[in-house]
């Protein structure tokens, strides 16, 4: 089986977040929040592939991540860490997994250069148990 994944801006970003992720776990700090739709749906379109999965993480985190639920609301504590390493946050970061951009927090990210956003996943060091990268289907 192939490892190889097409490049896009939101598997760009994730790498970039999983690069934040690592230096954030090197230095005991708690893991990311992933705030944005359409880059953990990206995140999930991956973990598809277990074995690109662990490969994309390690390239960019210097180690094995995996996918992990965990919900809160609050500041978004490493966009500092972000826009020192490849500047301020670019849109995608604040749109949904169907395209809406959210203007209002948008707005304020760049007049304030704060994010305040809910979350409900993040990464964890080490491998998964197989059911934490990838949401079950539902059907509506």
């Amino acid at each position: 089986m192939s490892t190889t994944i097409e490049s896009s801006p939101e598997l760009v970003e994730l790498g970039k977040f999983f690069k934040i992720a690592g230096q954030r776990f090197n230095a005991g700090q708690a893991a990311p929040e992933m705030f944005s739709a359409t880059i953990d749906a990206t995140w999930h379109a991956l973990a598809q592939n277990p074995k690109a999965h662990r490969e994309f993480t390690i390239t960019h985190a210097g180690q094995e991540l995996s996918h992990t639920e965990w919900a809160g609301h609050g500041h978004i504590a490493w966009v500092a860490a972000y826009e020192k390493e490849y500047g301020p946050l670019p849109e995608i970061w604040f749109t949904s997994a169907d395209g809406t951009v959210n203007t209002d927090a948008l707005a304020q990210y760049r007049e304030t250069g704060i994010v305040v956003a809910e979350w409900d996943c993040g990464p964890k060091p080490g491998p998964g148990d197989g059911d934490d990268m990838v949401p079950e289907k539902t059907t509506r």
